[in-house]
């Protein structure tokens, strides 16, 4: 395998670094979102719990 038949040539050291950041802040972005659907979840299910428990004990009581 040769390397001078790339039909792009190879990246320099500032493009590659430059690659790496922005995939990291795209990967932070992407974890963050994530952190926020998963508290907005829990948040909704905790909800949801708690009023379920409460119209179970409304009708065990009634």
């Amino acid at each position: 395998m040769t390397y001078e038949n790339r039909a792009t040539p190879p990246r320099s050291r500032e493009e590659r670094a430059a690659l790496m950041e922005k995939r990291r802040e795209d990967a932070e972005k992407a974890l963050d979102e994530r952190r926020k659907a998963d508290d907005a979840f829990r948040a909704n299910f905790e909800r949801l719990k708690a009023e379920r428990l409460a119209r179970e004990a409304a009708a065990s009581n009634s």
